[in-house]
């Protein structure tokens, strides 16, 4: 076990890596990633260094949003394995001194749920319609939607059914939106964070936290805007970040709490900084996660601020806070980096559309954006706070952005028209290499010979990132990912001191700070932005992400100093 892991409250310093289990590792051939892969992978998975797993849905599900439409919450997607594999991967993932963090999914069910299809045969003003958020048509006959919100993946966020009514999906049409007025949600969610509690979870990832509170009461539904977002300021939201949420989030605490530890959970909540901190508070969820390194360009004003941010949230909360720069949402941060710099106001829409609109050209300085990932992710590992890594971020990967239409699985592709379309978010869930001369063809991704094509195709320039190749390669990313873990394990964490110091002499193109670490000692972080070599101070170099150059840094690289 890590030593971060023998404190009950070891999530305030984990270092988290996220499985999406379609795409890490397919053991019985079929194409798709599965449980038991993430278990006959656990020695690499122990080898990086990490203190918790945290998988991605991997529950039965129709898979319209990468199973982000669950069909049922205490299960195993047949297709992914089954409750036994969970428990047995979860055993070992204790057995090798890993944490288990499970993606909760509380906003919306699939339309294949057990309580939707009860809810349609049903009928209007039942109880089975009233878990969900169901509505009558504007219009003579109802045939217009209730008012006019948009799904986040285009097209109306509303969907008639057979008997005239529509009902919410602020997602995929697959997936309704449940009423968090309604008591059987309530305890239906209570039952599923026990459940996989008494499994062996360690902890909960929960999607879309902000939004399971909603409004459609205090005014009729037709006066409010079409986009919540763009109200009046001072109104309530009536979809995002409403008060009432934090009520459930309470609720779920004292489920949390029945446990020794008792279990801790990280809120997916887009919501700005000064609102994160009442989700991540002890009386809630625990943490929440801080996109705000993952939305700055390479810029050392936005990231400085962008970190300030986060302590202050984390400060306010009585938590820590989590350090985040690439995810199953959004475009990997080599790539990000590796693209013209713009600023943050526009940056991850930007780079969005360079990176994922049919037919554009775009120009990926590789070598560039490795290197500001290495210096970015010593940045962030000398942090106090949690960092959660993706996987395939420790191999180097770069975003594939040239999947053919016919192969995208993403709903948000699907939801747009493919003359000024984006591609989704299939570019960073393309199955991992594991092989860089596997003659089956998918880079060692499925363990039969004879096995399906993986579910996304894999570019040939795979090989260059495979697993085998990079052990083999001490100058690796993958080995710069395991020494800058350990030594961050051995340094920083182990203090148990979350405390950091900014050194402020460096100019405004160097991000410096200071943090207590093991023997009494003190290490600095420098990060240099600017176009010029920046003097390093006095002491020990524990690690640099690029060569130095003497006693100096050269520019889009970090070192840590310890003296």
């Amino acid at each position: 076990m890590t030593r971060n892991n023998t404190s009950a409250d070891w999530w305030k310093q984990a270092v988290v890596y996220q499985v999406y289990p379609r795409s890490f590792y397919d053991v019985n051939g079929d194409g798709i990633g599965d449980i038991r892969g993430v278990t006959a992978r656990m020695g690499y998975l122990k080898s990086l260094g990490i203190d918790a797993i945290w998988l991605s849905p991997f529950y039965p599900s129709p898979l319209a949003d990468g199973g982000y439409d669950v069909a049922d919450y205490r299960n195993v997607d047949p297709r992914l394995g089954t409750l036994e594999d969970f428990d047995a991967m979860a055993a070992a993932a204790h057995e090798a001194g890993m944490k288990v963090v499970v993606d909760i999914v509380p906003n919306h069910t699939s339309t294949e749920h057990e309580w939707f299809k009860a809810a349609l045969a049903a009928g209007p003003g039942s109880p089975e319609r009233d878990r969900y958020i169901f509505r009558p048509g504007r219009g003579e006959h109802g045939e217009l939607p209730p008012n006019g919100w948009k799904s986040t993946f285009g097209g109306p966020a509303w969907e008639r059914v057979a008997d005239g009514e529509w009902y919410l999906h602020l997602f995929a049409v697959e997936q309704a939106d449940l009423n968090w007025k309604n008591p059987d949600v309530h305890e239906d969610f209570k039952r599923t964070l026990r459940f996989w509690s008494d499994r062996g979870a360690d902890g909960f990832r929960i999607d879309v936290a902000h939004a399971l509170a909603k409004d459609l009461e205090s005014r009729p539904l037709a006066d409010w805007p079409d986009d919540p977002d763009e109200g009046e300021p001072g109104d309530d939201n009536p979809l995002w970040d409403r008060p009432e949420v934090h009520e459930i989030y309470r609720e779920w605490r004292q489920v949390f709490n029945e446990y020794e530890p008792a279990r801790f959970a990280v809120a997916e909540a887009w919501v700005v900084p000064e609102h994160q901190w009442m989700y991540a508070s002890p009386e809630e969820l625990g943490q929440v996660f801080n996109f705000q390194l993952s939305n700055a360009g390479w810029f050392a004003d936005e990231l400085r601020a962008a970190i300030e941010k986060g302590l202050a949230a984390a400060e306010q909360s009585g938590s820590t806070t989590t350090w985040v720069l690439s995810n199953h949402d959004m475009p990997r941060h080599p790539t990000r980096y590796g693209l013209p710099q713009v600023r943050s106001s526009v940056h991850h829409q930007l780079v969005t559309d360079w990176l994922l609109r049919d037919g554009t050209t775009y120009f990926e300085d590789r070598a560039l954006g490795t290197r500001r990932a290495r210096a970015a992710l010593l940045m962030e590992l000398g942090l106090p706070g949690s960092v959660y890594l993706y996987q395939g971020e420790e191999l180097g990967l770069f975003e594939v952005a040239d999947i053919p239409w016919g192969e995208l699985e993403d709903p948000e592709a699907f939801m747009s028209s493919h003359g000024d379309a984006i591609k989704g978010r299939d570019g960073c869930r393309v199955p991992l290499p594991w092989a860089a001369t596997d003659p089956s063809g998918d880079f060692g991704f499925s363990a039969p010979v004879d096995h399906e094509r993986a579910h996304l195709p894999q570019p040939a320039w795979f090989a260059e990132h495979a697993v085998d190749a990079e052990e083999a390669d001490a100058g690796s990313m993958l080995w710069f990912y395991r020494r800058a873990l350990a030594l961050r394990a051995e340094t920083l964490t182990v203090t148990g001191d979350t405390s950091l110091e900014w050194c402020r002499g460096y100019g405004d193109q160097v991000i410096a700070y200071a943090r207590p670490c093991a023997g009494g000692r003190t290490l600095t972080s420098v990060t240099n932005f600017g176009d010029a070599p920046v003097e390093l101070p006095e002491g020990e170099i524990l690690l640099a992400s690029a060569e130095l150059l003497g006693d100096r840094l050269p520019t889009d690289a970090t070192a840590w100093v310890v003296r």
